[in-house]
């Protein structure tokens, strides 16, 4: 946990300094030190760099930081769920699902709606729910049918809903003008107001799911066992995917779709830190944080000055891995 937090710190002071305008790492450390209560530092930072540091890069950092924190944990607890690790909030339908809702959401408010912005995570999580219902109803329907069946159920409502989704914006083209950047993930027209509405939904997904996470390794033996063992399955995996559904429903609804977080974070901390969850979870969330923040630095600075989507750096990174781990597992084979 203190290497990934060392990982995480450096993360975050790199992507504050690094940039079109960069900045002196160690000064930007200073300048964020210099902002706990009760430590006063000289960061030797002028004015307009301070200006750049706290209203420019640190809320897009920290807001990549949150949202790959909730992803990267979902990821893990939907793969200990179902017991397949390839489960990923984008490859189950639940991004896009709370994708289509949003979408949905953002059209009722252009069309003169009274709603207020902060029901926008509320409105992915409806739909991000009904995508699990409808991807678990297609995939884990038969006991006879492989873990495997449960991505391509996935896959398949992830692809409805998709198309689903461009209809809404193509016959929304006028108020949906922001969406197809936003569809492959982007952060950065971000502010600290987008970073207060996500907290809560972090909090509570990540209390809910760290603090259920040895259930993980109950479920893991089977259900028979695991009500031996005194628990109860179903409610435990009602909670579980109903935590880190919301999870994701909020990180989709300030930054758009980003995929394969969720598989490779998990993956490689199950490399590294072995196969329990109580392990798993909370280093997904610490290492999903300084990912993503490391993949949108890279989404900023490899073209600059243009700027990638950060779904695409992702996508270079995770579809690879994608590979390699579902033919090195014999867990997701019919």
């Amino acid at each position: 946990m203190l290497i990934g937090c060392g990982v995480l710190v450096a993360a975050l002071v790199a992507g504050v300094a690094l940039g079109p305008v960069s900045l002196p790492p160690g000064s930007v450390a200073l300048e964020l030190v210099d902002h706990i209560p009760g430590v006063e530092v000289v960061s030797g930072l002028s004015e307009q760099q301070g200006a750049i540091v706290w209203n420019l890069r640190l809320p897009r950092v920290v807001l990549g930081l949150l949202v790959g924190a909730m992803l990267a944990l979902a990821g893990g607890c939907y793969q200990g769920v179902f017991r397949n690790p390839l489960a990923d909030p984008m490859l189950l339908g639940v991004a896009a699902g709370a994708g289509l809702g949003a979408t949905l959401y953002i059209v009722a408010r252009a069309g003169g709606m009274d709603l207020s912005p902060r029901l926008l995570p509320l409105a992915a999580f409806v739909g991000a729910m009904a995508a699990l219902a409808a991807t678990y109803l297609l995939g884990a329907g038969s006991a006879k049918r492989g873990a495997g069946t449960l991505i391509l159920a996935g896959v398949a409502v992830s692809a409805f809903l998709s198309a689903a989704q461009t209809y809404v914006q193509q016959r929304n083209v006028e108020s949906l003008d922001n969406v197809y950047s936003w569809l492959l993930g982007r952060l950065g027209s971000v502010n600290w107001s987008d970073v207060a509405m996500l907290l809560p939904y972090v909090a509570v997904t990540g209390l809910l799911v760290l603090l259920r996470r040895r259930e993980l390794d109950v479920l893991s033996l089977g259900d028979t066992e695991a009500a031996a063992l005194g628990l109860h399955p179903r409610r435990s995996r009602l909670i579980l995917l109903t935590a880190a559904s919301l999870g994701t429903a909020a990180a989709v609804s300030v930054s758009g779709l980003i995929g394969f977080v969720g598989v490779v974070v998990p993956h490689i901390v199950r490399l590294l830190a072995g196969r329990s969850y109580r392990s798993i979870l909370p280093l997904s969330l610490v290492f999903g944080g300084a990912f993503l923040v490391l993949a949108d630095l890279a989404a900023r600075t490899v073209v600059a000055p243009a700027e990638l989507p950060i779904g695409v750096v992702t996508a270079f990174i995770g579809a690879p891995f994608f590979v390699l781990v579902m033919r090195t597992s014999t867990e997701v084979r019919p």
